[in-house]
């Protein structure tokens, strides 16, 4: 790993341990309080977090109040259009950061990955230890471990495409992982799901960084309106956290709702995009 990638994941552990402690100590943690839990001075601090998240420390403690997801949903609610007019084959902007996916075949799907080779690494991320996965054609996967653990994140992912060939390969996947947490550059995705599943995942992407939608949108946008259940279990299958961004459902009563890798982690990519969002729409006011 050179100096860049080794000061890059250092500066991820110190947001995630940033993330954490703001959520933990509430709206009465100051600055020099949090600078002093990083080991770093109040101005570096703030000049770091600010760079990666798009606001400042303090503005940040705002978007992880309990009224989140009930903000979002009045202010920020996308509809979706219906996934007729969606492929399986697509592209798209998250920031600065391109997106671009396919989705694996049926019959390849029902073969539960025999055949193909899934190369995986740990890295870290503002949001905790990340295992990702992928393949020649893009990454298929990205598990949080903040809250599962290591040995479970792994089990869970192993266990979707059971008779792949699995190669420990961080080399591999850095490209796109590092474009991926940078929010620049590109990143592609390899879809691998049951062709229900991809429906649900690509109405997903269609949801804007710093917005959300709801379950029975996602379904209306299906052409199943009626499957609101299902589109949740489709939904909470995704394998790709944050890039197939599964965290910007939520319920209409304005509850999160549930998440594979935990409420935290939720809240943490919520509030973080949402700051991102607001960030841009005042500097292009």
């Amino acid at each position: 790993m050179d100096q860049h990638a080794d000061e890059t994941a250092y500066h991820y552990q110190i947001i995630r341990r940033a993330i954490e402690a703001i959520d933990a100590g509430g709206p009465g943690l100051t600055l020099e309080e949090l600078a002093g839990e990083m080991n770093m001075s109040p101005a570096h601090f703030q000049r770091l977090f600010t760079r990666w998240v798009g606001v400042s420390p303090k503005r940040y403690q705002q978007y992880l109040t309990l009224g989140l997801a009930k903000t979002l949903l009045r202010d920020r609610f996308t509809t979706l259009e219906t996934a007729n007019s969606v492929g399986l084959s697509g592209s798209g902007r998250l920031h600065d950061l391109f997106l671009k996916w396919e989705a694996m075949s049926p019959g390849d799907f029902a073969r539960q990955g025999a055949g193909l080779t899934i190369r995986w690494g740990w890295f870290d991320s503002p949001f905790g230890p990340a295992l990702v996965m992928g393949t020649d054609r893009g990454l298929c996967g990205l598990a949080f471990a903040a809250e599962t653990g290591a040995d479970a994140a792994m089990a869970d992912m192993r266990a979707r495409w059971p008779k792949a060939e699995f190669v420990e390969d961080p080399g591999a996947l850095a490209p796109d992982v590092t474009a991926a947490f940078a929010q620049k550059g590109e990143t592609h995705l390899h879809l691998i799901g049951a062709p229900f599943q991809i429906k649900v995942w690509e109405a997903l992407l269609a949801v804007p960084s710093g917005h959300v939608t709801s379950y029975s949108e996602i379904a209306a946008a299906v052409g199943n309106p009626k499957a609101v259940r299902a589109v949740g279990t489709a939904v909470g299958r995704n394998p790709v956290s944050w890039l197939i961004p599964c965290h910007r459902a939520l319920r209409k009563s304005g509850e999160l709702g549930g998440y594979h890798w935990g409420l935290p982690v939720k809240r943490a990519l919520l509030a973080w995009e949402a700051a991102r969002a607001d960030a841009d729409d005042r500097k292009t006011a």
